[in-house]
């Protein structure tokens, strides 16, 4: 895969793009930002990309921070290592953003990644679409990553009943008990399929799930003609999509008001 060609196309595609919002938010270019207003709480809210200097950078932050301020929703400043000014970090922290843990962008070509991987001998993998299926993936994310997700699966379950085709939810089942959930969203008119979750219980670990539910994913995005996949990956899942063919092609931290 060429790494300049990937990021210039994820760039292109899914940053520096009104594109439409897989969560019922509005992306909007508002002078040098693109950025996502949602109707509701539960949804994502946030700046997407911007192309901003020193002398217009503070400025600009501080607008947007007003913006989603007036509008009464809690926001996300996604910043990638490339973006500019080169003091970005240090600036959106002046502004009174915290910085959330460092992920590494990772985008690999969907032909070069195994999408016949076996699955362990007593896991099923599923596509669910189903309430009670929603509710096991928000109980494995609740147990895996903390806190409360159903606002997450309260926005999955819209996307699924206005656009299904815009995401696969999927989950890994031991029996009746769940002990992996993640998801596939398909951006439309792109090269690209994100890929999202894959939390595994730390009991089910070190076994093969992880690495059977991202071939299961790619298989879906095959299926449905997709150049790319790309996920943000924390360094638990790093070393495994690099065994797997992703490349790391920059890094993202999230910028967020104080809780």
């Amino acid at each position: 895969m060429d790494r300049e060609a990937a990021l210039a196309a994820f760039d292109k595609q899914l940053r520096n793009v009104v594109r439409p919002s897989l969560g019922g938010g509005r992306f909007e270019r508002a002078g040098n930002v693109i950025r996502c207003l949602n109707p509701t709480p539960n949804g994502w809210n946030g700046v997407e990309w911007a192309d901003l200097t020193e002398s217009n950078a503070d400025e600009v932050i501080a607008e947007q921070i007003a913006f989603f301020t007036g509008h009464g929703r809690s926001f996300e400043w996604k910043f990638y290592a490339y973006d500019r000014p080169a003091d970005l970090p240090d600036r959106l922290r002046a502004a009174g953003l915290a910085p959330g843990e460092e992920e590494a962008l990772m985008v690999a070509a969907v032909e070069d990644i195994p999408t016949d991987l076996p699955v362990p001998e007593g896991i099923e993998l599923r596509t669910v679409t189903d309430d009670a299926g929603l509710e096991l993936s928000k109980r494995v994310h609740d147990e895996v990553f903390g806190g409360d997700h159903g606002p997450m699966i309260a926005g999955m379950r819209d996307r699924l009943r206005t656009d299904p085709d815009a995401l696969a939810v999927v989950l890994a089942m031991a029996g009746d008990e769940p002990v992996c959930a993640s998801r596939v969203d398909f951006h439309a008119g792109t090269d690209f399929a994100s890929l999202w979750g894959g939390g595994t219980l730390p009991r089910w670990r070190r076994r093969g799930i992880y690495r059977a539910m991202v071939a299961y994913r790619t298989r879906l995005a095959a299926e449905r003609g997709f150049t790319y996949l790309r996920t943000d990956a924390l360094p638990t899942s790093r070393p495994i999509l690099e065994k797997l063919g992703f490349v790391r092609i920059s890094t993202t931290i999230p910028f967020t008001p104080p809780a």
